[in-house]
Parts: structure tokens; C-alpha cells; sequence
């Protein structure tokens, strides 16, 4: 196989694979907001704490995400003088350092940012924020489901005609 040859197949696989992290960042956070509406049901129904809320979250959902409620959970329990700010970044950034995730920054710093509001107010403030933090999931969400045949389709050509125009500028 020549190297014009190899380039058309890399070209059009990079296109495929970039289809593939469109259904994989839609698929993640569909499971990030339903492990969000498990958290906001754990605290706004079961009054448990956030430290328990977490920890049953987590438990109830495997992988990463799984992993990052699981870790907040153990800081927390940890009590070891960090607020809740610092001990969910630390899980958000263990998150996008651990495994390659197909999430944007935009994404990571919205969760990011859910745990600077999430700790130091009540129930329903907590409820609120979750809402909130929901609202901004679905808007991002739908995006991505109204978008995903159009763009999962051009990824998938645009990497086949850039790995065919490769091979005709390199003859």
C-alpha cells in the first residue's frame, strides 16, 4: 500500500471517528442528566446529604461519570479542609485526564462549575441549581440530537473526499 493510498483510508477514518465523538458526547450527557435528576432526587426526596447523594449515584452508574460522583463522594468524605468547589474539580479534571472522553471544554467547564454552587445552600437552592445546571444539559442535548444526522453524515464525507483529494495531489 502506498502512502497516497494509506492517507485517503486515514482521512476517511478521520472522518468516521469524528462522527463517532458526536454520538459519544450526545450518549455521555444523556447519561449526565439522568445521573443528575438520580442526585436531585436523592436530595430533594431522600434528604440525604450530598456526600450519601453522590455516593448512590455513582454506585448506580458505571464508568466515568460513575467514577466522578463516586470521587466527589470520597473527598467529601474525607474531610480533609477543601470545600466542595475544590474536591469537584478535582473530580472534573481527574475525569478529562483519566480517559479520553469525548466531551468539549464547554462541557467540562459546566461541570465544572456545578459543584461552585451545589454545597453551601439548602435543599431547595440545591434543587434549583441542579434545575438549572438540567436546563443547560438539555439545551446542549437537543443540539446535538437536531444536528447529528447532518454532521455525523459530513464528517463521514469530508474525510473520504479529503482522502480522495490526497491521493490526487500526491500523483
Amino acid at each position: 500500500m502506498d502512502r497516497s493510498s494509506s492517507g485517503a483510508f486515514s482521512a476517511g477514518g478521520f472522518g468516521i471517528w469524528s462522527a463517532m465523538e458526536w454520538k459519544g458526547r450526545l450518549k455521555l450527557l444523556e447519561q449526565l442528566r439522568q445521573m443528575i435528576y438520580f442526585l436531585k432526587g436523592e436530595i430533594t426526596y431522600s434528604h440525604a446529604p450530598l456526600a450519601e447523594a453522590l455516593e448512590r449515584v455513582g454506585r448506580r452508574t458505571q464508568g466515568p461519570l460513575g467514577d466522578l460522583f463516586a470521587n466527589a463522594a470520597t473527598g467529601i468524605y474525607r474531610q480533609e479542609g477543601e470545600g466542595l468547589q475544590e474536591i469537584w474539580c478535582r473530580a472534573v479534571n481527574g475525569l478529562s485526564k483519566g480517559t479520553r472522553l469525548p466531551l468539549t471544554r464547554e462541557d467540562l467547564d459546566q461541570l465544572s462549575h456545578l459543584g461552585e454552587h451545589i454545597g453551601y445552600l439548602d435543599v431547595d437552592m440545591q434543587e434549583r441549581t441542579l434545575q438549572l445546571y438540567l436546563e443547560q444539559l438539555d439545551l446542549s442535548i437537543d443540539y446535538l440530537r437536531s444536528n447529528q444526522r447532518e454532521r455525523c453524515r459530513l464528517y463521514a464525507s469530508l474525510g473520504v473526499m479529503g482522502g480522495m483529494l490526497l491521493v490526487i495531489v500526491m500523483y
